[in-house]
Formats: C-alpha cells, sequence, structure tokens
C-alpha cells in the first residue's frame, strides 16, 4: 500500500497534541505508524533518538523497524527505539538499577522459574504446593494492577487472598535477595522508580520526546501509567488501537484504557481508520453486524474496495470427527482443482485441544501444515536445565544459571538458605556462586548449609578445570552421569518413555556442541564461544522457521492469528461453550468472546467458512451441541447454511465417495 488515504494522511501529519488513531482491523494501521515516525525525524526535526515506538511482541517491534529503516535515508534512524513494551522497561530498570538496589547483571525469570520459586515457598511455608498456579495468577494481577505485598496483605479478603498475599512477600523478597525480576517487575519497576525519583522520570522525559504505542487496547493499568508518566506534561504521543479487538483481559488488558485517555488528555485528537485493504465487503459486513452487539463508545464502520465476494458458508456437521474430515477433504480439493498452495489456508480455533484431531486428519490426507504455538526445543525444560550447567561453567558470576541448577537435582538447599547467601552476595558485592566458600558466609548460614554449598562449587570448579585441560565434550557427559541427571529425569517424568525422550534432548545438545566445535575451521574456538553460539543459533532459526516453513495450512488459536491475514479461513466449533467459552458464559463476559469472533472473522481476505458439530464427544459421553449465538447475529442475507438437512447416510456416504472419486481422476490427469 504505497499511498495513504485521506485519514491515514491525517494520523500521519498531526503533531499538535495527543493522538488516538482507531484503527479497525486490515486499515494498514503500521503504515501510519511507520509513516509517521519517518515524518517526525524528517519534516519536524526530531532527531531519531528521541522517539521511542512500543508495541506488544519482538516480531512486530521488529518488522516496525525494518519498514521504518527502508523510509528514512542515512543515518536519520540512528538511535531510534523500537521496543516492546518490556524491552523498555528492561532498559529502564538496566540503566537505574543503581536506584532500586539492584546489582548490574540481575536475572530475569522466567515460567518455570517463577513456579519453582512459589512452590518452594510454599513448599516451606504451608508444607505443599497445591494451587501454586493460581497464586502465581493472583501475584501477576496485583503487579499488572500496581499493587505492592504490603497493600496486597492490607486489602486480601478471604483466606485464598491471605496465603497469595503471604506468598507474594515472601516471593518479592526472596527475588530481591537473587538479584532478580519477573517478567510483571518490567513494567511494576520503572513505575514505581519515576514516581519515587522525580529527578529520573525528568531525565527519561526530556530523552524521550515523541511517543508511539501500537495495539493500545491490550495495555493493562501498569503499563498505561507508564505511558502517562513518560509522556508527561508535554503530551506529545500517538497511541494506535481497536477498542474491537481486545481480547486480552485474562491477561490484564483494559480496553477502557482507549477511553479512559478522553478523560486524562481532553484536547486528544481522534482519527478513525475505517477503510479496510485485506478482506471483501461481504465478510466485513459480517464482522461490524457482529461486533455492533457489543457497547461502544466509539462507532466504527468497516469499509473496503475489495468487491462484495462470495457468502460466508456456515457448515453443520455430524461430530467432530466429521468436522475435521470436512475441512481437510475441502482444503486438499481446492488445492488440486485450483492449485492454490498450501499456506493460503488457515484454520483457527478456540483451544489447543482442537487442534489434535485436525493435525490427525490433515497427516491422513497427507496435506502439510505448520503448527503455530509448539514449544520450541531452547523452552524445553531439561534443555533449559543444562544451558544452565553450561552457562554457569563458562561465566560463573551469571547468578540466573546458578539458581536454575543449584537444586536440580535436589541438593537440599532451599530458598531461605539461598535467600541469606544471596543478601550476603549483595552486600559482599560479588556473584552468588564466588559467595559459595567465603569465610564470612559462615556467620549467615547453620554450618549443615554451608558444606552443600562449598561442595556444589568444588565440584563446579572440578569439572571447568577438565573442559580447559582435556576434552571438554566428554566432561560435559561425565558431568550429566555424575549428577545422576537420567534418575533425576525419571522421578520427575510421567512415564517411562517421556523420561526416555527428554534425555535425548540432553544428549542431542551436547552433540550439537560437540558438532559447532568441530565445524570450527581453525580450531581454536573455546567451549564457551560454542555455547554462546548455540544459543544464538537458536534464536535465529526459530526466526528462520517461521519465514521458510510457509508452505503448509496455518494452524492456530483465535488467539495467536491477531494481526495475521489468509486468504480462505476456517473456523472450528463456532458452538455454546466453546465459542463463547463455558467459562465466559458463566462470567458473563461474552463480549470479549465476541470481540475474539471478530478477530476470526477479520483475518479472511475473500472465503470464510465456519463449522459447528451437531454432537461431541466430552470425558467419554457423547453430548449435544447447540449453534453458537454468534451464528443468528450475523445477517442471514449473507450466509450459505450447508449440512442442515438430514440426508440417509448412504447418501452423504456416496457423496464423499464421489468427492474422493473426483480427486483421484483429477491426480491422475497428465
Amino acid at each position: 500500500m504505497s499511498r495513504l488515504n485521506p485519514r491515514q494522511q491525517e494520523a500521519v501529519n498531526y503533531v499538535g497534541g495527543p493522538m488516538l488513531v482507531l484503527a479497525g482491523a486490515g486499515s494498514g494501521k503500521t503504515s501510519v505508524i511507520t509513516r509517521k515516525i519517518a515524518h517526525l525525524i524528517q519534516k519536524c526535526g526530531i532527531q531519531a533518538r528521541h522517539i521511542v515506538a512500543m508495541t506488544f511482541t519482538n516480531k512486530a517491534a521488529r518488522e516496525m523497524k525494518e519498514r521504518v529503516g527502508s523510509l528514512l535515508r542515512g543515518s536519520e534512524g540512528k538511535g531510534l527505539t523500537v521496543s516492546t513494551f518490556h524491552n523498555l522497561g528492561l532498559n529502564i530498570i538496566r540503566k537505574e538499577h543503581v536506584h532500586l538496589g539492584y546489582k548490574p547483571g540481575f536475572s530475569i525469570f522466567d515460567e518455570g522459574d517463577i513456579k519453582a520459586l512459589l512452590s518452594d515457598i510454599m513448599q516451606k511455608e504451608y508444607s505443599g504446593d497445591d494451587g501454586v498456579d493460581e497464586i502465581k495468577n493472583y501475584i501477576g494481577n496485583w503487579k499488572n494492577e500496581l499493587v505492592m505485598p504490603d497493600e496486597a496483605l492490607a486489602s486480601a479478603r478471604g483466606p485464598k487472598e491471605q496465603t497469595a498475599a503471604i506468598v507474594y512477600l515472601h516471593y518479592q523478597r526472596t527475588l530481591k535477595a537473587y538479584n532478580a525480576v519477573d517478567f510483571d517487575d518490567l513494567i511494576l519497576l520503572p513505575v514505581k522508580l519515576f514516581q519515587a525519583h522525580p529527578e529520573v522520570l525528568e531525565k527519561w522525559q526530556n530523552r524521550i520526546r515523541y511517543l508511539l504505542v501500537d495495539e493500545y487496547q491490550d495495555t493493562n493499568a501498569s503499563q498505561y501509567l507508564l505511558v502517562k508518566l513518560l509522556v508527561g506534561m508535554r503530551h506529545q504521543f500517538t497511541v494506535v488501537g481497536d477498542d474491537d479487538q481486545s481480547i486480552y483481559a485474562w491477561r490484564g488488558a483494559r480496553p477502557e484504557n482507549l477511553m479512559q485517555l478522553k478523560e486524562d488528555y481532553p484536547s486528544l485528537k481522534v482519527v478513525m481508520l475505517e477503510q479496510n485493504y485485506r478482506s471483501t465487503s461481504r465478510i466485513l459486513k459480517c464482522a461490524n453486524v457482529l461486533i455492533a452487539n457489543n457497547p461502544h463508545v466509539f462507532e466504527k464502520q468497516l469499509w473496503s474496495e475489495m468487491g462484495h465476494g462470495d457468502e460466508i458458508r456456515v457448515i453443520r456437521c455430524r461430530n467432530e470427527e466429521s468436522e475435521c474430515e470436512r475441512v481437510a477433504l475441502e482444503i486438499l480439493t481446492n488445492h488440486l482443482r485450483t492449485g492454490r498452495p498450501y499456506s493460503d489456508f488457515a484454520i483457527l480455533y478456540r483451544g489447543n485441544y482442537q487442534a489434535k484431531l485436525m493435525e490427525l486428519k490433515l497427516q491422513h490426507h497427507q496435506i502439510p501444515y505448520r503448527l503455530s504455538g509448539g514449544t520450541s526445543f531452547f523452552a524445553r525444560q531439561e534443555v533449559k536445565d543444562l544451558m544452565s550447567y553450561f552457562r554457569l561453567l563458562v561465566n560463573p558470576d551469571d547468578d540466573n544459571a546458578f539458581l536454575r541448577v543449584i537444586n536440580v537435582p535436589r541438593r537440599e538447599i532451599g530458598s531461605a538458605t539461598l535467600e541469606k547467601l544471596g543478601n550476603y552476595a549483595t552486600a559482599r558485592k560479588v556473584s552468588m556462586y564466588a559467595a559459595c566458600d567465603e569465610l564470612g558466609l559462615g556467620e549467615h548460614l547453620d554450618s549443615r548449609f554451608g558444606e552443600r554449598l562449598q561442595r556444589f562449587k568444588r565440584w563446579m570448579d572440578g569439572v571447568r578445570q577438565q573442559c580447559a585441560q582435556n576434552d571438554p565434550i566428554a566432561a560435559l557427559r561425565s558431568m550429566v552421569m555424575d549428577i545422576d541427571y537420567e534418575n533425576w529425569l525419571r522421578q520427575n517424568a510421567s512415564s517411562d518413555k517421556v523420561a526416555d525422550a527428554r534425555m535425548g534432548n540432553v544428549w542431542f545438545l551436547i552433540d550439537a556442541l560437540k558438532n559447532t566445535l568441530e565445524k570450527d575451521e581453525d580450531g581454536e574456538m573455546t567451549i564457551e564461544e560454542a555455547i554462546g553460539k548455540l544459543v544464538l543459533r537458536d534464536m535465529l532459526e526459530r526466526q528462520q522457521e517461521e519465514e521458510e516453513g510457509a508452505e503448509g495450512v496455518q494452524m492456530m488459536t483465535l488467539h495467536a492469528s491477531k494481526g495475521l491475514e489468509f486468504p480462505c479461513v476456517y473456523i472450528l466449533g463456532v458452538e455454546e461453550e466453546i465459542l463463547p467459552h463455558r467459562s465466559s458464559i458463566e462470567a458473563d463476559t461474552i463480549e470479549e468472546e465476541r470481540r475474539l469472533a471478530y478477530v476470526g472473522i477479520t483475518r479472511a481476505r475473500q472465503h470464510l467458512t465456519l463449522t459447528f458439530a451437531a454432537k461431541r464427544k466430552q470425558y467419554g459421553e457423547v453430548i449435544d451441541c447447540t449453534p453458537s449465538r454468534f451464528l443468528d447475529e450475523l445477517p442471514p442475507e449473507d450466509l450459505i447454511w450447508e449440512g442442515q438437512e438430514d440426508a440417509p447416510l448412504e447418501v452423504k456416504q456416496a457423496n464423499g465417495k464421489s468427492a474422493l472419486a473426483d480427486i483421484r481422476a483429477m491426480l491422475k490427469k497428465p
């Protein structure tokens, strides 16, 4: 899309104050943001280093940066920041760690680390870790709402909340002692820092002269406040969002933040982007009619010049098996008849569990597919454990790696011991690993625990020496045998088969290191460099996989499909209790589910098919299903219903057989 339409141009040119761009699905919002950044640099004389653009995923940030780069000349873009909220928060904490009382090189805890720590605290405090996920959610919500542990404790209602608040208190204290932060802290800490230190805030306000925020409807309370603090009295910002695509309330997102802007900035200029460059008029009409059932502060109507297009098909299937079979066969037939590449097709669903049967049917018909949201090799528990051992060998100052491996396998060193070790190390300004055998530590710890820490450090030092002197790969293999990691996996795996697969990943990782060392032509690469290279290679390969594996039907949840588009879209399971989801019916949060259906519909460029089953197996029994209320809300004149007639089974089977015969005949043609 080379030329901007009048609305888009207006959004790019306006720099007189706060601005909200309400960008409907497929309305070219990324073009607006990237052109606006170029406009600010080239026409308004604002240096790139004073501009910050924020979005929610690394992929979106990467794409945005590339597109801005293509619009700028020479060194015009030097110093421009395009990042996620969390990356910006991380940079603020890195630069201001002294004010926050952290040592440089602090660790970031991931999901696994957080759960392990919470579980340890609960074992100690409550002699059991039941409900660890629920407590993790409580803590995440408190942090998103900027509630500190003491405030959470003071306002806790009922025993569950009180328990969560007490665990939160211990958890936060332990994190600090470990010189670590979690994902939510990356927003919480900068906000608290700015509130407590006006001089630090002023420094950052002077650095950021213009702020742009994408996907604004997905911000939570703490992100809203971070933006508000950064723009200060200058009010120089543009936020882009769509209240109809807010589908992350369960993660703390607040679409009402769009309305809040009107109150906080009375001079707010609002521009609506309603021209859609993606879908046919008929698909957009269905989306508009559906979403009109939600209450709106801002009314917008998507329109398009892409032609009227085909009707939306709604297919009733006998059960989930025939639903998946029908979709697979249709895609196969369409691909063979028209030569459409498989990557033109997307299958969307409400929950990951719906993918399993669909996968089997695609495999059966030998249709290639790509499943979004799979676990990457390096995200697996055993790979992360081993990489942490490697990292600690390479860099004994890596506190995060130390914390990850100290109790894998268990060495009877609990979070209370580690908290004392962490506090001692911070006071001495050394790493936790280095502090393990310092004499002074003995004053703070029971001699039993001190000996365990010393024993661990001595052993690791020995492995490091072996790596330096002999064959490093052999040293790493014997390290894995030394800690009896295979036995540890067996104790913690659901079956021997799972344990074998996980152990296979461990040997695969060590072989990958060996290959990296062997491929080094000069023979000068150290084991440290090989480990560093491996981590980087994984990140790059994951990005390439996303780009290269494009040939195949795309399968993903409705949530994961946001921001994407496909010529042909199938949405499975459009039934009550699936879409809308049962929990949303019970909690009366149907509006968010309707927005989710809207997101699904607006992914389709030309062809949209919605399917539902008359019966479904659930927990071993067959239940009758009700078509989704959202189907009743679509304009009937734009729908074609199929599978409604109860034709005798023989007729249906004959139809199915003749369709397959057609396909086979086509395949035989020269």
